[in-house]
């Protein structure tokens, strides 16, 4: 189980990064993404990555 919340952990906060950073457009890749530069994405992005930094921790535990 441990190891099961820890790959989804580290998805979850890898996910989170990338669409954060496709939303502040540091990130422009795939170049076609619809996330780019659109502001929403930094807040979905950082809320997706926080969940993934939780379950990395109860994975820990």
């Amino acid at each position: 189980m441990r190891t099961l919340l820890t790959i989804i952990g580290a998805a979850l906060l890898a996910m989170g990064l990338l669409w954060a950073g496709q939303g502040a457009g540091l990130i422009r890749w795939p170049a076609e993404s619809f996330m780019i530069d659109q502001r929403p994405w930094i807040h979905y992005g950082a809320a997706t990555a926080l969940v993934g930094v939780v379950i990395l921790i109860v994975a820990r535990r």
